[in-house]
């Protein structure tokens, strides 16, 4: 009796509290009975509207073709040229930003609809939470994921019969009647799969792999979560060099699969090859969070992290995977911190890693001879060279062509730090064991041997490093200039000399068969050297070339840099003015304009004009999307400026050096009676450094072309003499040179001479000495 009391007070309690929660909240009452209505309705089919909200929530986008759309349409660029990829990509954009809008509206209804309410009906809020908590914990069922038992689609008989036509026309080898019966599938259910992966099939087997592709990227949005697919759209894409579509596959294939390690390190390395070394580095670190054992990522995180200059982050990483693992320390890591900390100039903080390592390796095998060279070249920039030599001396024992690298770290250290003789040490270990074919080698030897002022024994390593190493200009010309300080002129020609077969065809890919020979700096340490020997006309064959074709192209890049280019607007303009823009209802629309003919031949050119932009513009959209980028428009209304050919002799203009140059240049040109040559010379440089040169070296450039133009013949020299004076009639020397030249020039006249001076609109004082 009393077991029964207490049930029915039980179930009265139970019936009040219901009471009571109906009453301080009917709509929490009406939730849970839509609540178990729905429990009763698993069963019920559910239509593609339902199912796609359904994926919108989970926040993932499923592709569904509706309405309008052709999904034979997606297999092609569109019309802006954007790939099948970048269409899905901007129809998920798309939803997905739509879904944010529902969402932020949805809130702010609910904000301004929800009111807070500190009692209701004489209840507390403790009460309240009470009753909603058991309430909560008797009638809410957990929700189940996913699609519901029914809500898939059934298929109709009819497109199943053509789906199995289809398969056995592609068994058969029937592609054509396998193609068009699937055409007629994807009409009937554009959103099933299977049709598109079985066109993919089928077009892969005619040898339409793009086709192929692109069927099968409609078939993986329409069941993304197959992460198969991706996979091979990402493989597919690669092999395609197609790598905006790589990266975007490769991306569905992680969501599908998080759990393929695989998959993000194919990411990180396809991010390496784009140069986006900072993403890299970020992939790396996602895997290292699924995997924090992953040494490998571990350390291709922290070479990224350093690549991008990260040097904090990259040291972060490391350490504290080692005090994680204070007793099995990965000596690899060890080395890449070290290393690490090197590059940053951290030798103390390096020196610490290794002594960390070494006293956790006690116990072990022998210490790594590479951390042991490693803390001897952190001693060298430290200062202690006694305790660098001790951790060498292992290093001297081994065989040198068995670390031939550590030897060079050693070196090289050395040499950075003006330690010559300890370098040329290391060096001659290297050499002495197979180093004739390492030209960079013989070059280090030779510096340190010019280093500690020892040329004589620096000139046979520079000619080494020159016979494996023939394209190295800098060695070259400070071989040069050794031999010269020795006296050995012929010597340094014959260095500074084409060779002999220098008219042959040079295999331009090579390094060591660049032609060093047309260098501007050999050709004027070579003109230099036959200028002091006297050998004019070699001096000329030297440089003459250079300098006049160094200055035909600054004479080219000024009129190009001064050439006023119209912008879109102006040409626009033109257009309109010249040749019309009525309407098509217009009344005189068909008849040609009425406008004056410079402003139709204005708009001529200007229609051109923009034709031209518009071709241009289309190459460079092709060039990108065909490369796999993302086209940028260039609206700007300039035209960007023509790249110009680079100059032979670079600054010849701006100093002194080269100023001497063109001086002996004109005046071996005048010697060898070459004097339209010299003229041609000097006017280009007059011109050209007009604002650069000072006051005397113009007069010393007016006079030298005033005199090579009165030695001339009359009427050349006069042609030049009238030119010069034209430039520059303020100059008495010009003038004097002038008189001289029409003094010889006998069909002068008078007349000819007065209309040339009053052209020239001279001041007084000259025109009084005229």
């Amino acid at each position: 009796m009393a077991e029964k009391k207490a049930e029915t007070s039980g179930l009265q309690e139970e019936e009040e509290v219901s009471i009571s929660a109906s009453v301080i909240n009917p709509e929490r009452d009406a939730e849970v009975v839509e609540d178990e209505e729905e429990g009763e309705e698993e069963e019920e089919e559910e239509d593609n509207d339902e199912e796609g909200e359904e994926d919108m929530e989970d926040g993932e986008y499923t592709l569904r073709f509706e309405g309008e759309m052709d999904p034979l349409d997606f297999t092609e660029d569109d019309a802006n040229g954007y790939q099948p990829y970048q269409q899905f990509e901007r129809l998920e954009y798309e939803a997905l930003a739509e879904k944010k809008r529902k969402a932020l509206a949805q809130s702010q209804r609910d904000g301004s609809a929800k009111k807070p309410r500190q009692e209701v009906l004489g209840a507390s809020i403790a009460e309240i939470m009470e009753v909603m908590n058991y309430m909560g914990r008797k009638s809410r069922k957990p929700k189940k994921r996913g699609r519901r038992k029914g809500s898939k689609n059934k298929l109709s008989p009819e497109v199943t019969r053509k789906l199995g036509d289809a398969t056995l026309h592609y068994a058969f080898g029937r592609y054509e009647e396998a193609i068009s019966v699937l055409k007629e599938v994807v009409r009937l259910a554009p959103n099933l799969p299977d049709s598109y992966h079985t066109l993919g099939l089928v077009h892969n087997a005619i040898g339409d792999k793009k086709k192929a592709l692109n069927f099968y990227m409609i078939a993986a949005h329409l069941s993304p979560k197959d992460p198969s697919l991706w996979k091979l759209l990402f493989t597919w894409s690669i092999e395609q060099g197609n790598t905006g579509q790589a990266r975007y596959c490769l991306s569905k294939a992680i969501t599908a699969d998080p759990e393929d390690i695989s998959l993000r390190f194919d990411r990180a390395l396809l991010l390496i090859e784009l140069g986006d070394y900072q993403k890299a580095a970020e992939s790396y670190e996602q895997i290292l969070k699924r995997g924090p054992e992953n040494v490998e990522a571990l350390k291709m995180a922290a070479k990224m992290f350093q690549k991008c200059g990260q040097y904090e982050r990259a040291v972060r990483i490391l350490e504290d995977y080692m005090k994680d693992h204070q007793t099995r320390t990965d000596l690899d890591v060890v080395n890449l911190l070290v290393a690490i900390h090197m590059k940053n100039n951290s030798h103390v903080e390096a020196l610490q890693q290794i002594d960390h390592a070494r006293l956790v390796y006690h116990s072990r095998e022998e210490f790594p001879l590479h951390l042991n060279v490693k803390a001897g070249i952190c001693e060298i920039h430290l200062g202690n060279l006694d305790k660098a030599e001790i951790l060498f001396r292992d290093l001297q024992k081994e065989h040198t062509d068995d670390h031939p690298k550590l030897i060079s770290d050693v070196a090289d250290s050395f040499m950075n730090l003006g330690q010559y003789e300890s370098a040329l040490k290391y060096y001659c270990m290297l050499e002495a064991n197979g180093g004739n074919d390492h030209g960079f080698l013989h070059f280090k030897i030779a510096q340190c041997y010019l280093s500690l002022n020892r040329r004589v024994q620096a000139i046979p390593f520079f000619h080494r490093g020159l016979n494996s190493m023939e394209g190295n200009i800098d060695a070259r010309l400070t071989l040069a200039s050794l031999l010269l300080e020795e006296e050995k002129e012929d010597e340094a020609i014959q260095l500074l000399s084409p060779p002999k077969n220098s008219g042959s065809t040079v295999d331009k890919n090579s390094i060591q068969c660049t032609q060093w020979w047309l260098n501007g700096k050999i050709k004027k340490l070579l003109a230099r050297i036959y200028h002091s020997r006297g050998m004019l006309e070699d001096f000329v064959n030297a440089i003459f070339s250079s300098v006049r074709e160094t200055l035909f192209i600054e004479t080219m890049n000024q009129k190009v840099r001064n050439r006023k280019r119209l912008p879109r607007s102006v040409l626009l303009e033109r257009l309109k003015k010249g040749l019309g823009d009525r309407e098509a209802d217009a009344v005189f629309h068909g008849f040609r304009p009425i406008a004056a003919a410079s402003d139709l031949s204005k708009a001529a050119r200007a229609k051109k004009s923009l034709e031209k932009k518009a071709a241009l513009k289309e190459e460079k959209k092709a060039a990108a999307l065909a490369a796999g980028l993302d086209w940028q428009s260039d609206d700007s209304d300039d035209e960007p400026v023509e790249k110009t050919r680079e100059l032979p002799l670079p600054n010849l203009l701006k100093d002194e050096e080269h100023y001497q140059l063109i001086l002996d240049l004109c005046r071996a040109l005048s010697s060898l009676r070459k004097y339209c040559e010299a003229l041609e010379i000097i006017n280009h440089t007059l011109r050209l450094a007009y604002s650069t040169l000072s006051v005397e070296k113009k007069e010393e450039l007016r006079s030298l072309g005033a005199q090579i133009a009165y030695n001339t013949n009359p009427t050349h020299g006069y042609d030049f003499a009238r030119c010069i004076v034209r430039q520059h009639p303020r100059s008495f020397a010009a003038w004097n040179y002038y008189y001289k030249v029409i003094s010889r020039k006998p069909c002068i006249t008078l007349p000819e001479l007065v209309i040339m001076l009053d052209s020239l609109h001279l001041p007084y004082h000259i025109m009084r000495k005229c």
